[in-house]
């Protein structure tokens, strides 16, 4: 079971759980969420060689972002995605905003997230009346062993694949890395380590540097930035 959720889980659907309080099912960073879970599914299909974008193609919005013809990804969240880039060219910042309000919503990665059993939807009525679900974790275990991936990073000076520089960097652009301190205790040091991360080239950089560099300027309130 295990093997098979570390197999299935992207890359979004991993941040949304670091990012999620265990006890309350809270999402941190939720006024710009959509831009980080955007962003998530950008850096999963520029990882996998399905989009492309070019740093001397940028307009008000960033950089244009390309669909890569025929490196049509299977998941179809993934599919999707790579479908919504190709239909026209659009900077990433407008990208990040559809994906991360359409087929990335919180919704959509929540209930993709219940159906892999990593986490539950609980019920309750109030007063006897009112309906009202609420979603925690179901597989406390999967999401620890994610934690101690990033904290080994951050703290032992581990060194990173691609995918866990791609979750800490994520991180770090949204601000919600901070979240983290019971597990991952914050610090001057954790905070330059995570920036690196943030700023290093892994993957698919041309891709990656335009999405982590959007969702940092938005997650500051200075996303005019992005385009100057």
């Amino acid at each position: 079971m295990q093997k098979k959720i570390e197999n299935d889980l992207l890359i979004v659907e991993d941040l949304t759980l670091l990012m999620m309080d265990d006890a309350s099912g809270a999402i941190a960073g939720a006024g710009t969420l959509y831009y980080t879970l955007g962003g998530a599914v950008l850096v999963e299909l520029g990882l996998d060689g399905h989009i492309r974008a070019d740093e001397n193609d940028a307009g008000l919005n960033g950089v244009k972002v390309h669909a890569v013809a025929g490196r049509t990804p299977s998941d179809p969240l993934l599919r999707a995605a790579h479908a919504k880039v190709g239909e026209r060219l659009r900077g990433v910042q407008t990208l990040l905003i559809e994906l991360g309000t359409g087929v990335a919503k919180r919704e959509a990665v929540l209930d993709r997230l219940v159906e892999r059993g990593v986490l539950r939807q609980e019920t309750k009525k109030t007063l006897g009346l009112f309906r009202t679900t609420s979603t925690k974790m179901a597989d406390t275990g999967y999401k620890k062993a994610l934690v101690e991936k990033v904290r080994a990073v951050l703290i032992d000076g581990a060194e990173p694949d691609e995918r866990t520089a791609a979750l800490t960097g994520l991180l770090s652009a949204s601000g919600t890395l901070p979240t983290l301190h019971r597990s991952i205790p914050w610090s001057g040091k954790v905070y330059q380590r995570a920036k690196e991360l943030e700023g290093s080239s892994w993957g698919a950089e041309a891709v990656n540097a335009a999405v982590l560099r959007t969702v940092a300027a938005v997650s500051a309130g200075t996303a005019i930035a992005v385009s100057n």
